[in-house]
């Protein structure tokens, strides 16, 4: 039963309609502006690749009964933003994008999952840190049956080790490890999409 459930959850297909994007503490003081610590590593590149992402689902549709416009969800969180400042504005969020501060590491707190609710099929996420935040919103979503959907060129560390086994352990929980091209393709479905040359 539990290898079925599995399964089902590997599985699954991406839909706009199906699926919400959570963005997790992409923050200001993380940048290669500032210095704390040791710096994301490639966080340029990484804030790139998820504005890419928010850019796909803000634009992406799904026509329901040939008449219902149904636009994916987007919810960001900021992890004590009174220090870590808040999320930087090359990510291009929507202007009416839910924003909540944290200080629990998981995204799972209760406005996020007040706007999953009904749940969704799969959750696409990215974000910081890989080992930290993302990791426990991961275990948290996967625990609800929800299937994780982790992008691995949106995802990053401070440390090349911890961004590593970070992805091993959310890979070994039932998480599936893609890649930014994979999910914004999967979301099309295939060049026919009207939005496809604008993703």
């Amino acid at each position: 039963m539990e290898d079925q459930k599995m399964a089902s959850r590997v599985f699954t297909r991406l839909t706009t309609k199906d699926s919400a994007l959570l963005v997790c503490d992409l923050q200001e003081k993380f940048s290669y502006r500032w210095t704390f610590r040791q710096t994301i590593i490639k966080f340029p590149e990484v804030v790139t690749v998820a504005a890419r992402l928010v850019a796909a689902a803000t634009t992406l549709e799904s026509i329901y009964c040939n008449r219902v416009i149904i636009k994916m969800p987007i919810i960001g969180t900021e992890q004590y933003p009174k220090g870590l400042g808040h999320l930087v504005p090359e990510l291009n969020l929507p202007e009416k994008t839910p924003i909540f501060d944290k200080t629990k590491f998981s995204m799972c707190i209760p406005p996020v999952e007040q706007l999953l609710s009904p749940t969704p099929k799969s959750v696409i996420l990215c974000g910081i840190e890989a080992h930290v935040c993302v990791l426990q919103t991961t275990l948290d979503l996967l625990e609800k049956g929800i299937t994780v959907h982790v992008v691995a060129d949106a995802t990053s560390s401070r440390s090349a080790v911890d961004r590593a086994f970070a992805f091993k352990q959310m890979e070994k929980a039932g998480a599936i490890l893609t890649t930014s091209e994979c999910v914004i393709l999967g979301l099309c479905g295939g060049a026919d999409h009207p939005k496809f040359k604008q993703v």
